[in-house]
């Protein structure tokens, strides 16, 4: 009997269908989780742990000032369409990012820049208004991926990037289909075929895993189920880090959420443990402010919103407020509808009354974080590091306090990396003192996975789902 081959594809699944296909023009983590390394790719980009590792600059170079960043590009770089990659094509993108009119949702990964220029085809200089330590990490964001002039308009439907895979079909509501690029640059794709498949209800999850008509669950929407699986030989459980943030996001713009002392009497009546064990059944890290435990400039402030619904009550006492009412919006994520329900009940045990809507992906996007038309939501923040989202004063829950905006300068000017852990502290307690959001947990990576396949990301360090090493043992 002739051996069976070994399998090429691979089918994974997501929680959330991203709104469409270009990372550089909406702020959804799911676009990045289909198309980031896979489809697209940067300058720089980020390896499975964490670190900054060449991607279409192969090295690059800094100038003793700090304020020259020289990127070297790979040669012999074609996009999806057959066309060359240049440094022009890096310029456009570079300068599409950060234009007046740009909807890039991270536009402040681009901010110092002052100058960006092609010395030759394969040859980039970047010149920076000031010294900024974060460069080649923020090139490294799927919002700042290189994009040709003929195709940007239409990533949204009809992507064409660089990478290891190019883009073949999308089924509205099923399924996003990838096949291998064989024309690829660098070291090809070991995968033929990868199907993305849009599951939101974790009961068809844990179906779809059981019945294999689903590879990998690299965030498993029903963590109950996870002990279950593992006691399945056919599968394994793999259990990392993200960047995931998980708060209760307040919009400090609105009463009476714009009181500092009501915005601390929610984050006291919230039993981080209680919702934590509710919700992810134990998978995740309680969190006091909006960085991520893993990072050494991490600090513990828990104990500034510690469980305590009678501070909660005198402070709303305090704050002459009584009878307050407010809608809490809730997107598809595990982690906001059922953690979101946990919540509602423990605001209503200290006397604010919450009205639960469940809302979808896209008119979460659109009224809250795009219009900022809330009064609280449950989401959890996966970019990495992204504790500058709090120096934005048009951002949705509307902080930017000129604090806050000094520090966040003054660590973008920083160079040195113990002055810069020192000054992220800083940012940490600013936004903690000051209540901005209830700070819940840091999400877990917990996923499933067939125990055939091997290459799939353990921890996140961002939001993606890096198809460029995955392969079948057998």
């Amino acid at each position: 009997m002739p051996a069976m081959a070994q399998r090429t594809d691979i089918v994974v699944g997501l929680v959330l269908e991203p709104p469409h296909m270009d990372p550089t023009s909406n702020a959804a983590a799911a676009i990045d989780e289909v198309v980031y390394a896979n489809l697209f790719e940067g300058l720089t980009r980020f390896g499975p742990d964490g670190e900054i590792v060449p991607a279409l600059a192969q090295s690059w170079d800094v100038s003793e000032d700090g304020l020259t960043y020289t990127f070297h590009l790979a040669e012999g770089v074609t996009f999806h369409d057959g066309s060359d990659l240049t440094a022009d094509d890096v310029v456009f993108s570079i300068e599409r990012a950060r234009a007046e009119d740009s909807v890039n949702a991270q536009k402040f990964l681009f901010a110092d820049i002052e100058n960006v220029e092609a010395p030759d085809e394969l040859t980039v200089r970047v010149t920076l208004s000031q010294p900024n330590g974060n460069f080649p990490f923020n090139m490294a964001w799927g919002d700042a991926v290189i994009v040709a002039p003929e195709s940007a308009e239409t990533n949204a439907t009809a992507p064409v990037g660089t990478g290891p895979f190019r883009f073949e079909a999308w089924r509205q509501g099923d399924s996003v289909t990838l096949v291998r690029n064989e024309n690829y640059w660098g070291e090809p794709a070991l995968l033929d075929r990868a199907t993305f498949r849009f599951i939101s209800d974790p009961t068809a999850a844990f179906a779809a895993m059981m019945a294999e008509d689903v590879d990998t669950f690299p965030v498993f929407p029903a963590p109950e189920t996870l002990a279950q699986l593992d006691a399945d030989p056919r599968f394994e459980i793999v259990v990392g880090t993200t960047e995931g943030e998980t708060i209760l996001a307040m919009n400090n713009r609105r009463a009476p959420l714009d009181d500092v002392a009501v915005r601390e009497a929610i984050a006291h009546a919230i039993d981080r443990q209680a919702v934590i064990d509710g919700a992810m059944f134990g998978y995740g890290t309680p969190i006091g402010t909006h960085f991520a435990p893993h990072h050494p400039a991490y600090v513990d402030l828990t104990g500034l919103s510690a469980y305590d619904p009678e501070r909660s009550r005198a402070l709303l006492a305090e704050a002459g407020v009584e009878g307050v009412r407010l809608s809490l919006a809730l997107p598809p994520p595990v982690y906001a509808r059922r953690g979101g329900e946990i919540i509602a009940g423990q605001l209503r045990e200290v006397g604010i009354e919450t009205e639960i809507v469940n809302v979808e992906w896209a008119q979460w996007l659109e009224q809250v974080f795009g219009e900022g038309d809330f009064d609280l939501t449950v989401i959890s923040h996966t970019e990495p590091m992204d504790i500058e989202i709090y120096g934005r004063d048009n951002y949705y829950f509307g902080y930017g306090a000129p604090e806050f905006v000094a520090i966040w300068d003054e660590l973008t000017r920083t160079i040195e990396p113990e002055a810069r852990n020192g000054l992220l502290g800083d940012l940490q307690r600013n936004i903690s003192e000051n209540f901005v959001n209830a700070y819940i947990f840091q999400l877990a990576k917990a996923g499933v996975q067939n125990a055939d396949l091997e290459g799939l990301w353990v921890n996140a360090p961002t939001q993606a789902t890096d198809l460029t090493q995955v392969r079948w043992t057998r």
